[in-house]
């Protein structure tokens, strides 16, 4: 293997100036850099980035902790789409840094995470991002002063510096969309209520009928699914669900199901009660799974959970906290999405009272 001293001696210069021409760190002729950049393409060498590490303090590494490699493909409990989404953000974001990201699959055991972060730190990164498969809170092992940490997707009782999905603001802007478009009957078929997502998304439901002035129903809110993984449990849970809100005497206009996996569960349910969509009731999902609302018939309502800007945020923090631009902060970055419209739903006419005179007087 070529050395710098090959280089030098190859190039007709000191190994300093070498260090010059690939550090870039100080002006060197033209004609000289032309020759140390041949020798080294003729030599083939290559630097050692471990030297540099040492002699600058910083290695150029970043570490990505996620169990989205192993598990994505067949996971479909909690997380609506793949986490690993965010890695596609974190990778994106990091091209244009010129750090070098290095990713660790946990295989979906968390007790691995200890000793990934001790791996990584004995390679001198710079930072670590930990991404979880769905918003939730973690307990992770302390990492060194030296070493930097975001949490994507997640959050910690220590205050770590994360960026979460904003659900509240997620499902509050997805039922004042259908309240928009004529429809204060809403029913919402929830995930799991112990999942964090679903104790917010329940809050800006609630909200968003509040501020309209339309009163909460409670048969209208029902949990339809699941925190672990039971494909016949959940079928039951979401025909027994539809079931409920379909024998009411008032039927909802509307209804919002946890995730978009849960609304395409729905359709067919609905199909075979003879149940038509829109005309009879309008359908909402949530994840904005585009294989799913796009390719539905109808096309699915659906409010979008920013797993790419997630990845995305949570890097740029990260990189800001290594180059001393950002202090870590221990509110989480909340992140949302818009409400992407599809024809799942229906527009409801507003009744209009005629008055045929206004403050015309007879004789």
């Amino acid at each position: 293997m070529a050395t710098i001293y090959d280089v030098a001696r190859t190039s007709g210069v000191s190994p300093k100036t070498v260090s010059r021409v690939i550090n870039g760190d100080q002006a060197v002729k033209k004609a000289t850099r032309d020759k140390v950049e041949t020798a080294i393409s003729a030599l083939g060498y290559v630097p050692s980035t471990a030297a540099r590490a040492m002699r600058s303090n910083k290695s150029g590494l970043v570490g990505l902790i996620t169990g989205a490699i192993s598990l994505s493909p067949n996971r479909t409990e909690n997380s609506g789409l793949p986490d690993l989404f965010i890695v596609q953000g974190i990778q994106k974001a990091m091209e244009a840094s010129g750090k070098t990201l290095l990713i660790a699959d946990t295989g979906g055991k968390m007790d691995r995470v200890p000793q990934l972060i001790r791996t990584f730190e004995e390679h001198r990164v710079e930072g670590l991002i930990y991404v979880a498969d769905h918003h939730r809170k973690v307990e992770l092992p302390s990492v060194s002063a030296a070493t930097k940490l975001v949490l994507a997707n997640c959050y910690d009782d220590r205050g770590t510096p994360a960026v979460l999905p904003d659900d509240y603001r997620g499902q509050f802007n997805l039922v004042k969309a259908l309240i928009a478009k004529g429809h204060r009957r809403i029913a919402y078929l929830t995930l799991s209520p112990r999942l964090e997502a679903t104790i917010h998304r329940k809050k800006g439901y609630q909200d968003a009928l509040a501020q309209a002035g339309i009163a909460q129903a409670p048969e209208l809110l029902i949990p339809a699914d699941l925190d672990i993984p039971d494909h016949d449990a959940e079928e039951q849970l979401l025909w027994d669900a539809l079931d409920r809100l379909l024998s009411l005497p008032d039927v909802p206009t509307a209804i919002c199901f946890g995730n978009d996996r849960m609304a395409m569960r729905a359709y067919g349910i609905l199909r075979s009660r003879g149940v038509s969509l829109p005309d009879d009731v309008s359908v909402a999902g949530y994840d904005n799974h585009k294989m799913i609302t796009q390719t539905l018939y109808p096309t699915l309502m659906s409010a979008e959970l920013p797993y790419a800007a997630i990845g995305i945020r949570a890097t740029e923090m990260l990189l800001d906290m290594i180059n001393g631009t950002l202090t870590a902060q221990t509110n989480p970055m909340l992140v949302s999405g818009p409400v992407t419209p599809g024809n799942s739903v229906r527009d409801i006419p507003t009744s209009i009272t005629k008055i045929s005179s206004i403050g015309r007087t007879t004789k």
